[in-house]
């Protein structure tokens, strides 16, 4: 607890001080958000600093790393050290960072063009796909379990196509996070909602290590207590009116360590219950491309789906709030499936 307690504590810490650093040096670059002309209500947005994923991204890794500090040796003497880093950790670190390489790569083409278009499509993809199997590599090479879960591992194992299942996770979680980054505080008020659930998993997981078999939730629990604390934290500034964005460099490294820690605590599935608001964001992209493209016409108004209601005449404030009402709920009824299932199981007793 009080590793998870550091790693919360720092994470907090560097965001809510280095942010608005962040800010001004961004500002004196003029690093600024360029903001899609079809948008209607969002010119005022235009030219607030981007990138500040990179404050989260220095914020959770300095979290977790001091969260693995040890200041006593197994004597109980006085000794400067570290406790040991579990691969598991390591694995959501490496999905954590490689994509938010990605988005900043993404956001750094946009201002160097000082237009909202990033990377092409087949370069994104391409650099997903690389981090998708280096993870993949590490799961199989440190035993993960290759079977599919949803509180906990079932049906067959997935053997070498479990390859595919992670890429498929992977790029489906960061994107449907990334499409969710349109409103001021939207994606970070939500990942924290999501990252807090996870936090409760893992430190389940490890307090019940013979009923769910996970090694390394403890270390995990970690990571998510960094992830919760450090989106909350830039929170702190981003609310609307927001002073900064994340970006994509923010909002691909969030999703992809959505989609790492759904990977390894074997809530897969659960994912789609636990990251709701996500899955629904993604769902509208697709419905709308799929209807133009077959029909020649729009389900919504405009997609992803925020962008529906604020064309429907809801105030942006509004939009969020709902939204992060909606990701509460997803999240909620996926703690108690999560918990329903140790209760039902013999988790108890």
């Amino acid at each position: 607890m009080i590793a998870m307690l550091a790693a919360a504590v720092i994470a907090f810490g560097i965001t809510v001080l280095l942010t608005p650093v962040a800010v001004r040096f961004f500002h004196a670059r003029r690093i600024g958000q360029h903001i899609r002309e079809e948008v209607e209500g969002h010119s005022h947005k235009k030219g607030t600093p981007t990138m500040g994923g990179l404050v989260i991204l220095l914020a959770v890794v300095a979290g977790w790393f001091v969260a693995h500090l040890d200041v006593r040796d197994t004597s109980g003497a006085w000794q400067l050290g570290f406790k040991p880093f579990d691969r598991r950790g390591l694995l959501v670190v490496l999905a954590f960072v490689g994509m938010g390489v990605i988005g900043f790569l993404d956001d750094y083409s946009k201002v160097r063009r000082a237009r909202n278009l990033g990377l092409r499509k087949t370069w994104k993809f391409l650099g997903q796909g690389v981090i998708a199997g280096l993870f993949a590599w590490g799961a199989l090479s440190w035993e993960v379990t290759t079977r599919v879960g949803f509180t906990r591992p079932f049906g067959a194992d997935l053997g070498w196509f479990y390859v595919l299942w992670v890429l498929l996770m992977i790029t489906a979680v960061s994107n449907a996070v990334n499409f969710t980054d349109g409103l001021d505080g939207l994606v970070s008020g939500s990942s924290a909602l999501v990252f807090g659930a996870f936090t409760i998993i893992c430190f389940w997981q490890f307090r019940h290590p013979g009923f769910y078999g996970v090694a390394g939730a403890l270390d995990l629990a970690m990571l998510t207590a960094a992830l919760t604390a450090a989106t909350l934290g830039f929170l702190w500034w981003n609310t609307a009116p927001a002073r900064i964005f994340m970006g994509d460099t923010g909002s691909q490294a969030l999703g992809g360590a959505m989609a790492a820690l759904a990977l390894l605590t074997n809530t897969d599935l659960l994912f789609i219950i636990l990251g709701g608001l996500f899955v629904i964001e993604a769902a509208s992209v697709v419905m709308q491309i799929f209807a133009f493209h077959a029909f020649g016409r729009r389900v919504f108004k405009m997609a992803p789906l925020h962008h529906h209601f604020e064309l429907m005449g809801w105030p942006e404030p509004t939009v969020i709030v709902r939204f992060w009402i909606l990701a509460g709920l997803g999240v909620a009824l996926a703690l108690g499936i999560f918990y329903g299932d140790f209760i039902t199981s013999g988790g108890v007793g």
